[in-house]
């Protein structure tokens, strides 16, 4: 059985068993960086399957104009299975519809956005990290 729900803490080991079973490009090697990633969050919306964390929507938003999805992520053995999708309503659905979801997409997601209710945005600016 699924479940989706706002988590206000985190198991840092099992979020990165997550990160790396959904083959999502992140440096979980380095776990001081990924707690801090994860830390910083003040949205975390996760997907559970019989209590294992199978799904993250992980966002920093100002819950009145903007929410950032910073991380979509699903275990890759559920992927296409609409959790992803389940998960950005989730976001959707907490947050309002008076605040505009945005995300940087990675090049391997380009097609799935459009497909669940997401436009192209040319109006962008990025400075790359260095590492």
């Amino acid at each position: 059985m699924l479940s989706y729900q706002v988590e206000s803490g985190f198991d840092l080991e099992e979020m990165l068993a997550l990160y790396k079973a959904s083959g999502i490009n992140r440096p979980i090697e380095d776990k001081s960086r990924m707690a801090t990633l994860l830390a910083s969050a003040n949205l975390l919306v996760t997907a559970r399957q019989n209590g294992k964390l199978v799904g993250l929507a992980r966002c920093m938003t100002d819950k009145a104009w903007v929410v950032y999805i910073c991380d979509l992520l699903v275990d890759k053995n559920l992927q296409q299975q609409g959790i992803g999708k389940e998960l950005l309503h989730q976001v959707r659905r907490i947050t309002g519809p008076e605040v505009q979801q945005l995300l940087h997409s990675a090049e391997s997601a380009m097609g799935y956005y459009p497909k669940v209710g997401y436009q192209l945005c040319h109006n962008a600016f990025v400075v790359k990290r260095e590492r």
